[in-house]
């Protein structure tokens, strides 16, 4: 009877991570390298979870890395695994990272909002516009009859001086001397320089 005995393959184990960090506190580049193959992956794929465009996940998970380096000797083993450590930073990193993005769009968009210049505003300009129509009709109020009848005739009207005279049945000359006097009292009205 032959019995077939089922070796069982052994069981990877990974790297010691405590052990490989404690050599990369004391630069040991090689235990460094064997460091970021076991937590590279594990490390992009936290930072693109938050990040999600790959691009900036592989930069941030190279900053974890060279941070991971530079702080290997803080590491606390009494605090937690090496991996949970990592993780740690990368979270925070990527965190960072999105918080500055947000606030360089932030501050874009109020750039872009002082700068801009306001589009033509219709209703500012009506509102203008009927207040100035308003004082134009108070200063003619405070014309004469002929003052204010051949000014409108001839201005609003499109009326020359000699048709406002022959529709009045007033002398051409006495048109032109109404007009004038009423045009220069509209002036000072109106407020405009001469």
């Amino acid at each position: 009877m032959n019995t077939v005995v089922h070796l069982s393959a052994p069981q990877r184990r990974g790297p010691d991570l405590k052990e490989l960090l404690a050599q990369v506190a004391f630069g040991d580049q090689t235990a460094f390298g064997q460091l970021y193959d076991a937590v590279a992956g594990p490390v992009f794929g936290l930072v693109r979870r938050v990040l999600r465009d790959p691009a900036q996940s592989e930069e941030v998970t190279q900053e974890v890395m060279l941070e991971v380096w530079r702080s290997a000797a803080r590491y606390q083993p009494e605090r937690g695994e090496v991996m949970s450590w990592v993780l740690t930073i990368a979270h925070r990193r990527a965190v960072d990272r999105v918080r500055s993005a947000q606030a360089a769009t932030e501050r874009e968009q109020r750039a872009a909002a002082r700068s801009h210049v306001p589009a033509f505003d219709e209703v500012a300009e009506q509102v203008e516009g009927r207040l100035e129509r308003e004082q134009v009709r108070r200063c003619l109020r405070s014309l004469t009859d002929l003052q204010r009848e051949s000014v409108s005739m001839a201005y609003y009207r499109g009326f020359s001086y000699r048709e406002v005279a022959d529709m009045l049945g007033v002398p051409l000359g006495t048109i032109k001397t109404r007009m004038r006097d009423g045009l220069i009292r509209l002036r000072d009205c109106l407020g405009v320089a001469s």
